[in-house]
């Protein structure tokens, strides 16, 4: 028998252990879908492609594992585009699946008609065009192979629709071994140096990124042997328990507490590993770093917003474990300090409980007891802006994976089909979406797939009336708000109108019974919940980045700055 171009890619997602595609399908690539229907690569229907590429994020950014998005030409790029960005700029590995026009005939202006291999190349780690059968199977092998491989991210394979609609010569399934994508090289030079520079070291940061969760427990023993607090990225929230005693914030610098910024400011040492001090995650580069050790598998990283004294390019894992294994002092462990970070903690916790709201929901009541009813692994998934930080600053994890949210890219959006994907990913854990009422307008639709498919995701629309981070920033340094104010959306028609279970949460003395209600309907059915948030307190990090980015202004701008706010607050 003949194989068809769907058949070969099958067997490639197969042998990868693919076993979910996400998108729409066309008529370029119904072909694929017919050969994907009833297979164990199970094809699932989206709302927007714009949603299958946030939930094959949220999938592979959940549990390690890849999913495909299946696009038509043209259009189901462009749509798809927002979400194969946040991968690209996050670190997320994804196969990127798109049909091509066909090659085979003369015509011009055929539909779907675009240069779509030059849309792809500036947002993907690669990019493969095929041109015959014979280069489908082995071309996915490798472009799944290079999205796995540090730096992770996308990688977009474009087959033309023809090779779906001819057979071709091919016979018997192609052989499926690759190159093991374990191990590593590490420069015994460079670490040594490093070595020496931590052992000379007398109070120790580490700066922990997102693939530092692959050797969390690796990551809790260098901690302990270099008696250091630990500092992780946004992203990597999690890779580090919070409840440990080492456990500095998610954010370093100004964007941080007074008092964990305190602590930061007396390290003489920062081992930074798996991160690239980028905008978000340094509050606007608001950062003074002591001397910097600078681990990363991608070389480009290095020296661009903070000086390196040592870099040293490795993957996380490796890097961490060669620490380990290497004669790294055994240090002594400082009982005051560690008593002073949890002081700091303290302090910190109290004044966010400090913020109780009489007419609309405490974020820290909420945020305490949705960990409270929710399991210990739990999936939470934030959107870009102020629920992000919020999240970020409120819950305290204590396993890798278990937060997720747009970062780099920061694209609206994320988190409902983001959660979706999570959710299919991991089907036994509790998945909760906390999107802001602005970002839920624009993809909130997407719960349509969550009840066809009855992926019980618990989605939190944290609803304030407005866009909140802008809003607080327009407020802080312009002295008023301008189109941030929203219409709103009857959340509990919508419900009813796609069929899912709606809860509304106005006061705190509601949160706990109303979660109970939720997490038991979860295990079923995708569940809406319309969480009347108080956003009035604004967070450590919007405190920071805003004084960072005032600060940076010079003497005359600050003073228009203000000026300004002043008039218009007298006016």
């Amino acid at each position: 028998m003949k194989l068809s171009g769907g058949q070969l890619v099958l067997k490639a997602l197969q042998d990868e252990g693919i076993t979910a595609t996400l998108g729409i399908p066309g008529t370029h690539n119904i072909e694929l879908y017919d050969v994907l229907d009833g297979s164990n690569v199970s094809p699932y229907l989206v709302t927007d492609e714009q949603s299958a590429s946030f939930m094959a994020d949220g999938y592979a950014r959940s549990s390690g594992k890849m999913a495909v998005v299946n696009i038509v030409p043209g259009a189901g790029l462009t749509h798809a585009a927002s979400g194969i960005t946040e991968a690209y700029l996050d670190g997320i590995p994804l196969l990127v699946l798109a049909c091509g026009l066909r090659n085979d005939i003369s015509q011009s202006f055929q539909l779907h008609d675009i240069a779509q291999i030059e849309i792809a190349r500036p947002i993907c780690k690669e990019v493969f065009s095929i041109k015959k059968h014979e280069e489908i199977y082995s071309v996915i092998r490798k472009a799944c192979h290079i999205a796995k491989m540090p730096p992770q991210g996308p990688v977009f394979v474009e087959v033309p629709a023809n090779l779906y609609l001819f057979p071709s010569d091919i016979t018997t399934l192609p052989p499926s071994p690759l190159p093991s994508r374990e191990g590593g090289f590490i420069d015994e030079n460079i670490l040594t140096k490093i070595k020496d520079q931590l052992n000379q070291s007398s109070r120790i940061g580490i700066y922990a990124g997102f693939s530092t969760g692959d050797v969390a427990d690796d990551l809790v023993c260098l901690a302990e042997k270099l008696d250091a607090v630990v500092f992780t990225t946004i992203s990597g929230k999690g890779v580090f328990p919070e409840n440990h005693p080492r456990w500095g914030w998610n954010v370093i610098g100004m964007g941080a507490p007074p008092e964990i910024q305190k602590i930061f400011s007396s390290l003489d040492c920062l081992l930074a590993i798996g991160c690239r001090f980028g905008e978000v995650a340094t509050a606007s580069y608001g950062v003074k770093s002591p001397t910097l050790i600078h681990i990363d598998c991608n070389e480009k990283v290095f020296n661009k917003n903070f000086p390196a004294l040592i870099t040293l390019k490795a993957h996380s894992s490796v890097a961490i474990k060669a620490l380990l294994a290497s004669d790294l002092k055994k240090r002594t462990e400082d009982k005051s300090f560690l008593s002073g970070l949890a002081l700091a903690h303290k302090k910190i916790r109290e004044e966010q409980k400090s913020h109780q709201s009489s007419s609309r929901i405490s974020p820290s009541r909420f945020f305490e007891t949705c960990q409270k009813i929710m399991d210990e692994n739990a999936i939470y998934v934030t959107d870009s802006g102020n629920g992000t930080f919020l999240a970020m600053e409120q819950l305290r994890l204590k396993h890798p994976r278990s937060f997720l949210g747009p970062i780099d890219y920061s694209c609206m959006g994320y988190s409902v089909p983001a959660g979706i994907g999570a959710k299919l990913a991991n089907p036994s854990k509790s998945v909760v979406t906390l999107a802001g009422d602005g970002a839920f307008l624009m993809t909130g639709l997407e719960l349509v797939t969550a009840k066809t498919y009855d992926l019980g995701v618990i989605t939190c629309i944290l609803n304030d009336g407005e866009l909140s981070q802008i809003a607080q920033f327009q407020k802080k340094t312009l002295g008023s708000k301008t189109c941030t104010t929203l219409a709103g959306l009857n959340y509990k028609a919508f419900a009813e109108s796609i069929g899912i279970p709606y809860f509304l949460i106005q006061k705190d003395s509601d949160i706990e019974s109303v979660l109970i209600e939720v997490k038991k309907i979860s295990e079923k059915y995708p569940v809406l919940v319309e969480v009347m948030i108080d956003y009035s307190f604004p967070t450590y990090f919007t405190k920071g980045a805003i004084k960072v980015n005032f600060l940076r202004l010079p003497w005359k701008d600050r003073l228009r700055f203000v000026g300004r706010v002043i008039k218009r607050k007298l006016i």
